[in-house]
C-alpha cells in the first residue's frame, strides 16, 4: 500500500509539473485580456470626464491650459450661465457669451416629447409584435419581411415627407408635431419584442382560449405580464434614442414652448459674440442634460443587456 501511495503521489506531482505551463500560459493570457479591457473602458470614458473637467472650468482660463486633465480655474460659472443665474457681466469675465438658454422650458419640453413617443410607440409596438409572432392570419410573413426591409431605409429618406405631413395637419411648432412620425410604431421596436414573444409557452394562450378568453385579455393578461422586463428595455432604449435626437426636432419646433434641449443646447452655442463659443458653458448644459439617461443606465443597465441577449436567443 504503502508503494502504491508512493507511485500516485509522483504521478500527481509528475501531472501538476507538466500542466504548470499551460496554466501559466493561461494566466498570462487572462492578465494582457483584463488589461486590454481596462484601457477600451478609459478609452470609451474619457470624453465623460472630459466633459466634467470643461463643465468646471473657467472658459477665458481654459484655453491657457488646454492639456490640463483637471478643472483650469475651478468654477461653477458654467451650470450659472446654463441655469440662467448668473448676470452678463459675470459670464463675460469668465469668457461666457453672456447668453442664456430657457433651460427649464427645453428640458420639460424634451421630458413630454420622449414620454409620449415612449409610451405611445412601445404600447403600439407591442401589439403589433403580438400579432407577428402568436397570431395566425393571411400574409404575416409577407407582411413582416415588409418591416424588416423598411430596418434599412435611412431615416434621412423620410424626413421630408414627414415634415410635409406635419406642416399639412398645422402641427409645426407644437410637441405633437415632433412626436408624430415615431409615436406609433417602428421597425426595431417590433422586431425586438417579436423575437421574444415568439419564445413564450403556447401551451399557455391555448389553455387561455379554451377557457375563454379573448385575443385582447391574453395580451393584456399573459403576454405582457411575460415580456414586461423587455417592454421596459424597450422603453428606456426608446426614450434615450428620442432624448439624444436634433435634425428632426430642430426642423419642427422653433419656438420657446417647442424646442427640445438639444436644440436648445445648440442655439446656446450659436450665441457667441465674442467670437470663441462658450465651451464650458456648453458642456455645463450637456452635463445637465445628460443625468436623465445617466440614472436610467444605472438603475437598468444590467436589464437592459440581459433583456437584449433573451430577445435575440428564441
Amino acid at each position: 500500500m504503502a508503494i502504491l501511495a508512493l507511485k500516485t503521489t509522483r504521478r500527481v506531482r509528475s501531472t501538476s509539473l507538466e500542466s504548470d505551463p499551460a496554466l501559466a500560459k493561461s494566466k498570462v493570457s487572462i492578465f494582457f485580456g483584463r488589461l486590454a479591457l481596462i484601457i477600451v473602458i478609459l478609452i470609451t470614458l474619457f470624453p465623460i470626464y472630459w466633459m466634467f473637467r470643461t463643465a468646471f472650468s473657467n472658459n477665458r482660463a481654459m484655453f491657457g491650459e488646454p492639456l490640463n486633465l483637471l478643472p483650469v480655474d475651478f468654477t461653477f460659472g458654467p451650470l450659472r450661465r446654463v441655469l440662467g443665474l448668473s448676470t452678463t457681466a459675470e459670464a463675460l469675465a469668465e469668457g461666457g457669451s453672456g447668453a442664456s438658454i430657457n433651460f427649464a422650458q427645453y428640458m420639460l419640453n424634451s421630458i413630454l416629447t420622449c414620454t409620449l413617443i415612449t409610451v405611445l410607440q412601445v404600447t403600439f409596438s407591442a401589439m403589433a409584435a403580438y400579432a407577428f409572432a402568436l397570431l395566425n392570419w393571411k400574409g404575416r410573413d409577407k407582411v413582416f419581411s415588409i418591416f424588416l426591409i423598411a430596418l434599412m431605409v435611412p431615416g434621412i429618406f423620410t424626413l421630408l415627407p414627414n415634415f410635409i405631413l406635419v406642416k399639412d395637419a398645422g402641427l409645426l411648432n407644437t410637441i405633437v408635431g415632433i412626436a408624430l412620425p415615431s409615436m406609433f410604431m417602428t421597425p426595431f421596436a417590433i422586431f425586438f419584442l417579436r423575437q421574444f414573444f415568439l419564445g413564450v409557452n403556447r401551451s399557455i394562450i391555448e389553455a387561455a382560449v379554451i377557457d375563454g378568453a379573448n385575443l385582447w385579455r391574453i395580451f393584456r393578461t399573459i403576454v405582457v405580464p411575460l415580456a414586461w422586463p423587455q417592454i421596459i428595455t424597450l422603453a428606456i432604449l426608446q426614450f434615450i434614442q428620442y432624448w439624444n435626437d436634433y435634425l428632426w426636432p430642430f426642423l419642427i419646433g422653433q419656438t420657446e414652448q417647442s424646442k427640445l434641449l438639444t436644440v436648445g443646447l445648440g442655439i446656446f452655442k450659436s450665441q457667441t459674440p465674442q467670437g470663441n463659443p462658450d465651451w464650458a458653458g456648453l458642456m455645463a448644459g450637456a452635463l445637465v442634460s445628460a443625468v436623465p439617461i445617466f440614472i436610467l443606465l444605472l438603475v437598468f443597465g444590467r436589464r437592459i443587456v440581459g433583456s437584449i441577449q433573451s430577445s435575440g436567443v428564441k
